[in-house]
């Protein structure tokens, strides 16, 4: 009896460990285009269109010892390392808190570059600084959580990141502050004795966070997004054409299925984001017929960290000849480059 349960007990326990056991390391992979329509209505927008405007994803997840295995044999598998994925000191909680802000400042940056290419109405507000990561044995440390907003420092109301630093810079070591937070709607009061930066070489003085501007838009009309399960900032550039295709009169699709990626930064150029050559074979397998690809700049300084280093563009080129493709893959420095070889595209034709 004991070894007919010894025989079956083990093997489960194998199995369970290759399947479930978490390495420290991550496995991206193609994931798949989802239309942005269904994430974005403008009020009274025109959305009787034709093809559809998509985004692209890729699978991320922590590697177990089959996935890895797996991962390792897939040209078109990725196994990374967990600092390619962290930033230092980053935890499971506040790498979901980055993203998260990362997808909401590139819903906020598609918006205000759309509504000021169809030339509409729009405010903007500022409400407070977001933390993003609290650094181990800083002055926030056990006091502060990824998430929170600071909203008043020293009886200041705070909502731009450089007034948060003009009155930092005066601080001197062990000086106490006070910060109202809004964490979760609640507002808090927290008193912080304020230390040395953890890993600053200067010595420089401060609350021991990274964090990020907290700001919202208003428009007219109105945009409901619904996007809070689309991480990161590369969809921007596919929200910012999905937002312009509703708020004006005409079928920017041309009855197209066009997909895309790219961060949208505020002055309109498109970003370089990571996971290309994954989001080419996804659109691919999802039936799209155009690829709007990111034609970013390479600097010298990223040439000496990596001197194999490609454009977005150049390596969506190479991806599509190695799975041989028809999908067009059209480079875009800028929104004005996706609106131009929109415009001046021949409509399909129906068959």
């Amino acid at each position: 009896m004991k070894k007919a349960l010894f025989t079956v007990v083990i093997p489960l326990l194998i199995v369970f460990f290759l399947a479930f056991y978490k390495l420290d390391y991550y496995i991206m992979k193609p994931g798949s285009a989802y239309d942005v329509s269904q994430f974005v209505t403008v009020d009274g927008g025109d959305q009787d269109d034709s093809g559809s405007l998509s985004l692209m994803t890729v699978a991320m997840a922590p590697a177990t010892p089959l996935t890895f295995v797996i991962a390792y044999f897939r040209e078109f598998e990725e196994i990374m390392e967990m600092e390619e994925v962290r930033q230092e000191e980053e935890d499971e909680e506040e790498y979901s808190v980055r993203q998260f802000k990362l997808m909401t400042d590139s819903q906020f940056n598609a918006l205000f570059v759309a509504f000021k290419k169809a030339n509409l109405p729009y405010t903007i507000e500022y409400n407070g600084i977001t933390v993003l990561n609290v650094l181990s044995g800083g002055a926030a440390d056990g006091k502060l959580r990824p998430g929170d907003e600071i909203v008043e420092i020293d009886g200041k109301l705070i909502n731009r990141t450089e007034e948060l630093t003009k009155i930092l810079s005066k601080k001197t070591l062990n000086e106490e502050v006070k910060l109202v937070i809004n964490r979760n709607e609640e507002l808090l009061d927290k008193t912080l004795t304020l230390k040395e930066i953890p890993g600053e070489e200067h010595n420089r003085v401060g609350i021991g966070i990274t964090y990020s501007e907290s700001k919202s838009i208003k428009t007219d009309p109105l945009v409901n997004v619904n996007a809070e399960n689309i991480g990161g900032p590369s969809a921007g550039l596919m929200f910012t054409l999905e937002i312009l295709n509703q708020l004006l009169d005409e079928d920017l699709s041309k009855g197209y299925n066009i997909a895309g990626t790219g961060e949208m930064h505020e002055d309109g150029t498109v970003g370089r984001i990571g996971g290309i050559e994954k989001k080419v074979v996804a659109a691919h397998e999802d039936g799209m017929e155009i690829f709007f690809a990111p034609d970013d700049e390479i600097t010298e300084n990223m040439k000496k960290l990596n001197p194999n280093i490609k454009t977005n563009y150049e390596a969506a080129v190479e991806t599509a000849k190695k799975i041989k493709t028809d999908m067009q893959i059209v480079p875009v420095k800028n929104i004005d480059d996706a609106l131009n070889y929109l415009r001046n595209l021949s409509p399909k034709e129906t068959k």
